[in-house]
């Protein structure tokens, strides 16, 4: 089954934008639609406004109370219409294991989007959109990213693989919760929360040990939670060089000298930056072949997310 996605309508290129246009992204539309079930949606739209529409801002007050109006006249307030859409279309967003929203939007923004003032300068540092606000204070843990950062392969790697790990975590997890379908999760993520916080890994680890102290529905809600902030970090070179250095000490017994000499150099080389990630993982994935680990096997950092989205190719 596709894995569902939200995403800000005029992002998958409907022209829904208050000028009649879209912001359709490429790499969304030729790339991550083959593998995501996309549910578009333009919360302007959904309150009633017309394409095309006036131009919106977000408005500082002097109380310092935010407030969605129009750019012309500022006493057509859009906030209750807005909040009141919010509240009602997120509840039936339970499934979503992300979530893609139009950069700069005072709608769908999810940082720096321009907040004035009542005498027209902005506030340093902007706001978060009306809509997407509400969208990451009911669903903290859901993994919500900007079109516009997308084009950073490292944010964008970082976002695509959360949406599978949170996609794992509800094929593993929703329906079937117990203890042993628990341990056999976090032991997938083993290698992955080691690369991306090495504290999470420690403080999650002791979370399972206890598991039989939880009620089972309140320690999927709190994993949950603690895990998806924990991949939320980019995984850097040097902690997924000593998960690499890990692997690599899985094999100790069944490679040559000179194998364990080529391993440790092509590791070695990833760290400075001279090679990509996909170099020494493809070697430790030639000798899991040759000489099968279980543990190994099962481990989702070897193979995160479909090959074909050729994600690691720069990291």
């Amino acid at each position: 089954m596709a894995i569902s996605v939200g995403i800000s309508a005029c992002v998958l290129g409907q022209k829904v934008r208050f000028d009649g246009g879209h912001k359709q992204n490429r790499f969304v539309v030729d790339e991550l639609a083959k593998y995501v079930d996309f549910k578009p949606v333009c919360p302007e739209v959904g309150i009633g406004m017309p394409v095309p529409r006036p131009a919106i801002q977000l408005l500082q007050l002097s109380d310092g109370s935010e407030r969605l109006v129009a750019s012309r006249d500022k006493s057509i307030d859009y906030t209750e219409s807005m909040e009141s859409f919010a509240h009602q279309h997120i509840p039936a967003f339970d499934s979503l294991c992300g979530y893609i929203v139009c950069a700069k939007s005072p709608t769908c923004g999810m940082e720096r989007v321009k907040l004035y003032i009542e005498n027209g300068n902005t506030v340093p540092g902007g706001s978060v959109g009306v809509y997407t606000r509400e969208l990451m204070q009911r669903m903290p843990w859901l993994p919500v990213e900007e079109d516009g950062r997308l084009q950073d392969p490292v944010l964008r790697e970082n976002f695509v693989f959360r949406i599978y790990a949170l996609n794992d975590f509800y094929q593993s997890l929703r329906e079937h919760r117990s203890i042993h379908a628990f341990i056999e999760f976090h032991s997938r993520y083993k290698l992955v929360l080691m690369a991306h916080s090495p504290a999470a890994y420690k403080a999650l680890g002791r979370m399972v040990a206890s598991i039989k102290d939880w009620d089972l529905d309140e320690f999927y809600l709190e994993y949950r939670q603690q895990f998806m902030d924990a991949i939320k970090n980019r995984a850097s070179r040097s902690n997924k060089t000593n998960v690499l250095m890990h692997l690599q000490g899985y094999f100790k017994r069944s490679l040559t000298k000179g194998q364990k000499q080529e391993l440790a150099a092509l590791i070695m080389s990833y760290r400075e930056g001279n090679q990509p990630i996909l170099a020494p993982l493809a070697l430790i994935q030639h000798y899991l072949k040759e000489y099968p680990d279980p543990y190994l096997q099962l481990q989702t950092f070897l193979n995160p997310y479909p090959e074909e989205l050729k994600l690691r190719y720069g990291l």
